[in-house]
């Protein structure tokens, strides 16, 4: 699929306007136009959660096989290019949402950041329905933009966004019981020269770093030990790798409904996304971001390797998307596959090619001798 922006989910629709359709409860973040047709927040938009401790990890990476990362400085201005596709694979409803948005401060009509490269992507993997899956794809962003320090304190607020997303989606489900179901979700922020993955689940995030693939995300999964013990500590319980018996993820939005999950104090399903940053550099090359369809049937640097002789082949982050999903069915997929490509160059990723190590070779004395002795006795 082509375009700046965009939304998707089931055949790659998307709406007329490129944005994604409100949910089932528009008094939530709702926009009202001004006399001059901007749109501005209503006074209704939700109350923000207080300033969180962020827990983030940067990148400082060294590649293996004799490749090693410099740091290119403030040289190196990425040149954004995406695009996505989906698939509902062999389930028999669609629950997967992406938001695909080349220009993130312009689309929300912001000013910031307007002089270097700012995009916004996500993937939302809808359990139980899909409606928690579409309110986060609306509603998150639109957290992030409207905080009062955009883009100053970008780690909290993204972690921020994650939590009222959330704490909203619970919200309108008590308005709507018909809303209950969940979903997990993992978004990337480019900011000039800096990206920002933040993850609730296990969608991933795979950066290719001149060939080597780079984890940007990590799988929330019950019978992780860090997660269990979290889990354990909260009064839940782990069950043949299931939450509580009932999950197969540790992390996700939504599922208020589910009896012993979250409430008001907490509870042993976080919402709290794991961030995760790095500089990018002129060695990045593309980012992959997919559901856990995808990663199901490719492992990450097995995805990376793949998308990138198809980008050197065609240079398309769009047909990279589809490649990358046609190539998930065909080694069985079980699940419905959401893939969205993020290119930082204009030209296709480079053959690499390992410098060859120079052998020095010497003759002793006495091999020249005998090399003497040959040449002569084959010149009598």
């Amino acid at each position: 699929m082509k375009g700046n922006d965009e939304f998707g989910c089931l055949d790659n629709p998307i709406t007329s306007e490129g944005k994604p359709p409100n949910p089932r409860t528009p008094s939530f973040g709702q926009q009202s136009p001004t006399t001059d047709g901007v749109l501005k927040p209503c006074k209704k938009s939700l109350v923000r959660h207080p300033a969180l401790q962020v827990k983030s990890k940067a990148l400082d990476i060294a590649i293996g096989n004799g490749y090693e990362v410099e740091n290119c400085g403030a040289e190196f201005t990425p040149i954004i290019r995406s695009g996505a596709w989906a698939d509902i694979g062999f389930r028999t409803r669609m629950e997967d949402v992406y938001l695909r948005i080349d220009d993130f401060t312009h689309d929300y009509g912001l000013k910031k950041c307007a002089d270097v490269p700012n995009a916004f992507y996500g993937v939302f993997d809808g359990h139980g329905g899909k409606h928690a899956a579409d309110f986060a794809c609306y509603h998150l962003p639109r957290f992030i933009v409207e905080d009062q320090n955009f883009p100053e304190e970008i780690e909290r607020i993204v972690a921020s966004a994650f939590l009222q997303t959330d704490t909203a989606f619970a919200e309108a489900c008590a308005l709507d019981s018909a809303l209950a179901s969940g979903a997990t979700a993992l978004t990337a922020l480019v900011l000039g020269r800096m990206l920002v993955v933040a993850n609730v689940g296990d969608c991933r995030a795979v950066l290719c770093r001149r060939g080597k693939a780079i984890e940007m995300s990590r799988d929330h999964k019950p019978n992780c030990n860090r997660e269990r013990k979290r889990i354990e500590a909260l009064g839940g319980s782990v069950y043949d790798g299931y939450l509580n018996g009932q999950l197969n993820v540790a992390r996700a939005l939504g599922d208020w409904h589910i009896e012993g999950m979250k409430d008001a104090n907490g509870g042993p399903l976080s919402a709290e996304p794991e961030l995760m940053t790095a500089d990018l550099t002129e060695e990045d090359e593309f980012l992959i971001i997919g559901c856990d369809g995808l990663w199901d049937v490719f492992r990450s640097q097995n995805a990376v390797d793949f998308a990138r002789r198809r980008l050197q082949e065609h240079n398309d982050p769009a047909m990279c998307s589809k490649d990358l999903v046609d190539e998930a069915l065909k080694r069985k997929s079980e699940d419905n596959l959401t893939v969205v490509v993020v290119c930082f160059q204009s030209n296709p990723p480079p053959n690499l090619v390992a410098p060859c190590a120079r052998v020095r070779r010497s003759f002793s004395a006495e091999g020249l001798r005998e090399l003497q002795s040959l040449l002569d006795g084959l010149g009598n």
